[in-house]
């Protein structure tokens, strides 16, 4: 049976039909692979320009996620983020947007703009309002498996099955989510690639993706421009990563990924049109 679709917008999600794109944009000043890049108002509306030919979702995020990073204030990631959605929304009023935060005051705050979608790396663990608020708007929310904080999940990752255990671990949260009132169809999932997690547990993972439809939510990936990509490739440089990133974003297609979170959507769209034709038969 087919998953529901998302309806965002004029825009629907038909999770069988082929894989869509999220384009990242960061509007903070230390994110791993462009940071300080695109974090005003302004340049975040030009980096749309580039990405909204390519991407499905807009995901903007005001604080990073990269190991060790600190944490940022609500009041500080509040200004990074709204007046970079408040931009889009007003030149794009169609485009999804999801809020890449794990603050339910920011992400209800940029709902207020014209977010569409929470994305939420603490899967809703780290602000107890955050489940509720996704109820209470009834907007979706995307789920990510971390073990640690940012600040700390790459000290000593460790885990006796790391595919089982993260696949208990989101079987958890949707039910946490589904207890606190969130739609079930408006549930998807990430298994946090680079989250916690060492070279062998994310080469595990992508292995293993397709274990990961037994929760019957649709399947968000990130693995663009990450170090575990930087190691295998020998190549430090983050924007250096493309053709290592696009390998991993086709077997997370054949795994049975639905969403690509990206840096470049422009490239990647051809790599998912090829995947699909060959793993979706479409």
């Amino acid at each position: 049976m087919s998953m529901p679709s998302w309806q965002i917008r004029d825009r629907a999600f038909v999770w069988d039909k082929r894989t869509y794109l999220m384009g990242v944009i960061n509007v903070t000043p230390d994110s791993f692979s462009d940071g300080g890049l695109f974090n005003s108002a302004g340049g975040a509306l030009a980096h749309a320009d580039r990405l909204i030919p390519y991407a499905d979702i807009l995901d903007i995020g005001g604080e990073s996620t990269r190991p060790g990073a600190e944490a940022v204030s609500t009041s500080d990631e509040i200004d990074r983020v709204l007046p970079a959605i408040e931009a889009i929304r007003s030149k794009y009023p169609d485009i999804p947007i999801s809020v890449d935060t794990t603050k339910a005051a920011v992400a209800e705050a940029a709902i207020q703009v014209g977010a569409d979608i929470i994305n939420d790396v603490s899967a809703g663990t780290l602000d107890v309002n955050m489940l509720p608020l996704a109820a209470r708007c009834r907007v979706p929310i995307i789920l990510m498996h971390m073990q640690g904080e940012p600040r700390t999940m790459q000290m000593n990752p460790h885990y006796q099955d790391v595919v089982v255990e993260v696949r208990q671990y989101l079987a958890a949260r949707i039910s946490q989510a589904i207890a606190a009132g969130v739609p079930p169809h408006l549930i998807a999932i990430d298994p946090g690639i680079g989250f916690g997690k060492t070279l062998e547990h994310n080469l595990e993972l992508l292995r293993h993706l397709s274990e990961l439809q037994q929760l019957d939510c649709p399947i968000l990936v990130g693995v663009s421009r990450k170090s575990f990509i930087g190691k295998l490739c020998n190549q430090p440089d983050p924007t250096g990563r493309l053709w290592g990133t696009t390998a991993a974003c086709t077997v997370a297609i054949a795994g049975g990924t639905n969403v690509l979170r990206v840096h470049d959507p422009r490239e990647i769209r051809d790599i998912c049109r090829v995947s699909d034709a060959i793993y979706r038969r479409i």
